[in-house]
């Protein structure tokens, strides 16, 4: 189990779990990261991360991405 700041682009991932503040947790999942789903890093920007989760594309913080692991 890594963070997703470390998933290769192009390569897609199964999200094992979701950290954070109870606060963080509720907006990362309303976003669609939820365990047990399927993410795929896009691209890297400035240590940010385009991402596709359930057919949208979404740009999240290299902090947010942190508490991500796949």
């Amino acid at each position: 189990m890594m963070p997703l700041v470390f998933a290769n682009v192009g390569e897609e991932s199964i999200i094992r779990k979701v950290g954070g503040s109870p606060e963080v947790r509720a907006h990362l999942e309303d976003l669609g990261f939820v365990t047990g789903g399927n993410v795929t890093v896009i691209s890297t920007a400035g240590g940010n991360l385009i991402v596709n989760i359930k057919d949208s594309r979404v740009a999240i913080s290299r902090e947010m991405a942190s508490k991500i692991m796949v």
